[in-house]
């Protein structure tokens, strides 16, 4: 397979919270990211495919197909691609240590990075108290949620239409709300514990749809973030450094259909 002259190569990749088999999936972005990037080890943390959503209804494009087949090719190509299930992703969970046509299926992995730290990766809905003791609340929450998905969708049709970029409603809300602002925050201090706990360096996960890296007490916590909302992925650099990719914005073209000439990359801001 030859490598686009515009793709950038990193020694890992993690992505997740894809939620293919929804409509809110940013498929054709995803699909243009992952043509562009490569890496030794891919990271598929949870929430890939929406076992939710087509439960419900079915729904699943060309852009769906061609995201696995060309995850299942490097993957047989010798990449390291290692699936950890999340909760939308939850009929995974009873085959981990099992593989899919070279695609490891985990619920949680520890990596190393280069420069030696080690990182528990896992999606993160283990320590989400609402998904543990209220699922029926979960479900509710992710039926209002895909209707503003929805209603994202078409807003930025409109936007696309008069020649703006793509913009995120529902991580503006979240972002504004004082209670979702308190949520994400528990979150990643409840991760950071558990990292600590385990007498590792890091944790790197999704689930809460929030791209973050901050240091928590000396325990490095990362999010890479999401494919319904802020298109973004957590990569590692050939020295062991941690940056956020935010694709919407490096992207040719500001909209949900893949680029025709590819992305560039935006140098980081911050690397960890």
């Amino acid at each position: 397979m030859t490598m686009n002259p515009n793709s950038r190569k990193y020694r890992s990749i993690w992505i997740s919270d894809t939620h293919l088999g929804s409509r809110g999936c940013k498929a054709g972005f995803l699909l243009d990211f992952l043509q562009h990037h490569h890496a030794e080890h891919i990271y598929l943390v949870g929430d890939i495919v929406d076992g939710w959503a087509l439960r419900k209804r079915w729904f699943w494009d060309e852009f769906h197909d061609q995201i696995l087949h060309l995850l299942f090719e490097r993957a047989q190509r010798g990449v390291n691609v290692t699936y950890v299930s999340g909760n939308h992703d939850e009929f995974l969970r009873p085959f981990i240590h099992h593989q899919i046509t070279a695609i490891k299926l985990e619920d949680e992995v520890v990596h190393t990075t280069a420069d030696g730290r080690k990182f528990l990766v896992l999606h993160g809905d283990q320590f989400d108290g609402v998904m543990q003791f209220a699922r029926w609340l979960a479900k509710l929450g992710d039926w209002a949620y895909e209707r503003l998905l929805m209603l994202n969708t078409v807003y930025n049709r409109w936007r696309q239409w008069l020649g703006y970029p793509y913009w995120s409603i529902s991580a503006y809300l979240k972002h504004k709300t004082k209670s979702a602002v308190n949520f994400i925050s528990a979150f990643e201090e409840t991760l950071a514990k558990e990292a600590r706990k385990r007498k590792l360096d890091g944790v790197i996960c999704g689930h809460i749809h929030h791209a973050e890296i901050r240091d928590i007490d000396g325990i490095l916590y990362c999010n890479d973030g999401d494919w319904v909302e802020s298109c973004t992925a957590l990569v590692e650099d050939w020295d062991g450094s941690l940056h956020i990719v935010h694709w919407t914005e490096v992207a040719v073209t500001p909209h949900p259909n893949p680029p025709p000439q590819g992305g560039r990359e935006q140098e980081p801001l911050h690397a960890y």
